[in-house]
């Protein structure tokens, strides 16, 4: 989705900035991009030329209009001055943004993955039912929400490419996805969205 946001008319001050939404797998936007990055580090791809410091990322959470939280991401040539109107931005928004930089899964993924991973690895090894991992840790950890739910939440197949990307970007093999996690993905149980996952989800 491509096109030029007036963000004066937010708060009057932040002025024109072009805007595009990128999935995982699609790095081609251009300079002044406000973008949706997930888990690539795209802005190496964006950030190009005499323009490079207007290049910045915004990672959004779903669902959109409830999570607050905007991880602004910083490439190595974004100007300051950017950032701040991105933060701005954010704010007019309504949203909370916390700055991080570019790099493979910034904070977010990177740190929610490798959990995620294990959580698999712990139900593959008979460590303990997957209702019973998601529990302990919903109690044991204040989570809102265990890390196997999450997963059907956010789709096997997103963790899977996620963490894909994450260990061929930083090579560290405890971001391969665990093989409970590929073979659920290869039977298409992809979680909430085809109706089952980790766990059975009745038809709407």
């Amino acid at each position: 989705v491509n096109g030029t946001v007036d963000l004066g008319l937010l708060d009057g001050h932040i002025g024109p900035l072009g805007v595009e939404f990128l999935g995982e797998d699609d790095a081609e936007g251009r300079l002044d991009a406000l973008a949706n990055f997930r888990v690539l580090g795209d802005q190496r791809d964006l950030a190009v030329g005499s323009d490079a410091h207007r290049v910045i990322g915004m990672h959004f959470f779903n669902p959109v209009p409830i999570m607050k939280l905007v991880e602004v991401i910083k490439g190595i040539a974004t100007s300051e001055e950017t950032t701040q109107r991105t933060i701005e931005l954010s704010k007019a928004m309504g949203k909370t943004p916390v700055p991080a930089n570019d790099r493979a899964g910034f904070v977010s993924n990177r740190v929610l993955m490798p959990m995620i991973n294990e959580a698999f690895y712990a139900w593959m090894e008979g460590v303990a039912k997957p209702e019973d991992i998601d529990q302990i840790m919903l109690l044991g950890c204040n989570f809102p929400m265990g890390p196997l739910r999450l997963a059907d939440f956010i789709g096997l197949d997103v963790c899977h490419d996620i963490m894909m990307v994450l260990y061929r970007e930083l090579g560290n093999p405890k971001f391969f996805p665990c093989p409970m996690l590929r073979q659920l993905v290869q039977a298409g149980r992809l979680g909430d969205k085809s109706g089952r996952g980790v766990y059975e989800y009745p038809a709407k």
